[in-house]
């Protein structure tokens, strides 16, 4: 089996593949020029490739009202926002609600495919790594935003029984804890997926042994409340 670190850069080799062709083509950009000179938006504008990379954040963090075509933009730089997302190096809470707001969803089958599998391989290589680049809340939290939905990501952590996803665990419910966060948790910059209802239930089924008792008291005192 593909070493789960190298399944994602296949999987992000994969991705850049698929958007090629978008992300090749010149097109017009149009946005808030209070905020972005002409020479900011014809960078935009231009091939992908050839963007300045302090240009791509303020892209990923940035309101949707800031640019006429706010979907086609976001959707020509995917690539670049996932890789950078992967790396740790934006918000994630904000870029998830804004692939929301771009109707990933809606682009071409081939599109779709790509992202879903990086997704899949993103957290499948986190889970195989302690620590990893980035926060396991963080991670989590971005894919059940984007994807609508914790059920699949629970399943391959439930699955993936090496030491590194076990401790990624205990570091969530410290985080997940702290004054009963778990109780009512929301994930997204906007509270679009409320995970208790899925997590809480995830983590009382978990065999015996993954979650230390500390916790595990914890997360009974709150699902038996």
């Amino acid at each position: 089996m593909t070493d789960p670190h190298q399944q994602l850069q296949d999987a992000l080799d994969a991705l850049d593949a698929a958007f090629a062709p978008r992300t090749e083509l010149p097109v017009s950009v149009g946005g808030c020029t209070c905020c972005y000179g002409r020479e900011a938006l014809e960078a935009l504008a231009g091939p992908v490739h050839r963007i300045p990379d302090n240009l791509i954040p303020c892209v990923a963090h940035e309101v949707p009202s800031h640019w006429d075509d706010f979907p086609g933009l976001y959707r020509k730089l995917a690539p670049r926002i996932v890789r950078l997302l992967i790396a740790d190096q934006l918000l994630h809470k904000s870029v998830a609600s804004q692939f929301l707001a771009a109707r990933w969803r809606e682009w071409t089958a081939t599109e779709r495919t790509a992202l879903e599998n990086v997704w899949q391989a993103w957290w499948r290589s986190f889970l195989h790594s302690h620590p990893g680049t980035g926060d396991v809340t963080r991670v989590i939290e971005t894919l059940a935003t984007i994807t609508g939905t914790l059920a699949p990501w629970l399943a391959i952590w439930a699955r993936t029984r090496t030491r590194a996803a076990d401790l990624h665990l205990g570091d969530a419910l410290d985080r997940w804890l702290i004054e009963d966060e778990l109780a009512d948790l929301h994930f997204g910059f906007y509270n679009e997926v409320h995970a208790t209802p899925e997590l809480l239930p995830w983590l009382l089924s978990l065999e015996d042994g993954r979650i230390d008792a500390a916790q595990l008291m914890g997360i009974e005192r709150i699902a038996y409340s």
